[in-house]
């Protein structure tokens, strides 16, 4: 099964490039008109869409985090520290996550990269 990726508005358009020239679904918050929403209405906003969030930011992360330890559902988020991920590695993870996860393993939980 291959996922559809939504990418935070923090995220560098070379990762959103790389993955679309791997044929990964990647679907902008600034493409999507969303790019101005808070974190907790991003998140919101890749559920309604049954999108995997993608973000690099730590106040989103802190927000699926919060979700987690109350039990609200969300269709999953996967996070990457500015610093410590090169953007190819951030390619290279997310194209894996997207043509080879399974569904269950990312609803309700918040996936570090790298791998």
């Amino acid at each position: 099964m291959t996922f559809a990726l939504y990418m935070d508005h923090h995220v560098p358009k070379a990762i959103t490039n790389g993955l679309r020239l791997r044929d990964i679904d990647v679907l902008t918050a600034h493409d999507d008109g969303a790019d101005e929403l808070d974190d907790t209405r991003l998140l919101d906003r890749a559920n309604e869409l049954k999108r995997i969030l993608f973000t690099q930011d730590d106040d989103l992360l802190a927000e699926a985090a919060e979700r987690m330890r109350k039990g609200t559902p969300f269709y999953g988020l996967i996070y990457a520290h500015q610093l410590r991920c090169s953007i190819g590695t951030i390619i290279r993870d997310l194209e894996i996550i997207a043509k080879a996860g399974e569904v269950e393993e990312i609803t309700n939980h918040i996936q570090f990269l790298p791998l």
